[in-house]
């Protein structure tokens, strides 16, 4: 595994409204009218992000599975300095430098990526699925683990079902129950995937977890990895 120094560029956001601006701009290029890559075929990469900020580490991995087996192909951490402050609704901008490092160390392309987060299921329809997608013009899907400020019903309790995550009439992502009778995840499309895919990706990826094994992989992989970048555990 590789392992790389996270740079914010020269060019980043520093202020809230600069941030929003460039969402502004970018949301424009975001691409919804694909179908993606078909689940269980090629590759799929689950990123993720960890944080010490009393220490101002970030680190973030990106592990690529064959998306048939489920099996590990490659895998690349990112280690740097957290590049914006928080803000709800523009996290991104202190997740993307690092995610962005961690790709570009991969020996292989990452084929469809998910992250551990929102797409369209952002207020702004534009969470760091769409805005990692429109950079790196990958496709990619978010998958939450909360509805963030989205309404939705309870899916049927069986594996599968579905139900739609609403912004009052505007269906902005779904619902996702991966287990029976255990708390959905909540998908949304993030770039060049639709919903449906993005929904049967999920499944795909999760065959016995409530989490895909893209997040559940990438999770434990940045944790290990700011756990060796900062002088305590995260």
């Amino acid at each position: 595994m590789r392992t790389v120094a996270a740079h914010t560029p020269a060019d980043w956001p520093a202020t809230e409204e600069h941030a929003r601006a460039v969402q502004d701009e970018l949301r424009t290029r975001v691409v919804l009218g694909e179908q993606g890559p078909p689940p269980g075929t090629g590759r799929v990469t689950g990123v993720d992000v960890a944080y010490d900020d009393a220490h101002d580490v970030v680190a973030a991995a990106a592990v690529v599975l064959d998306a048939a087996t489920l099996d590990v192909v490659a895998e690349a951490t990112a280690v740097g300095r957290i590049s914006f402050p928080y803000v709800p609704g523009l996290l991104a901008f202190r997740e993307i430098p690092a995610v962005l490092a961690a790709l570009d160390a991969l020996p292989c392309p990452p084929g469809t990526v998910v992250c551990d987060g929102y797409g369209l299921a952002h207020p702004r329809r534009f969470g760091l699925a769409s805005h990692l997608g429109v950079l790196t013009g990958l496709p990619t899907i978010g998958v939450a683990k909360n509805p963030f400020t989205f309404t939705h019903d309870e899916p049927d309790a069986r594996r599968g079902s579905t139900s739609p995550l609403l912004d009052g009439a505007e269906e902005v992502g779904r619902a996702v129950r991966t287990r029976a009778g255990v708390k959905p995840v909540f998908v949304s499309v993030g770039h060049r995937v639709s919903l449906d895919n993005a929904c049967a990706h999920t499944l795909a990826l999760a065959p016995s977890y409530r989490l895909p094994e893209t997040t559940r992989r990438a999770d434990a992989l940045c944790r290990e990895a700011l756990r060796a970048a900062t002088p305590y555990p995260a």
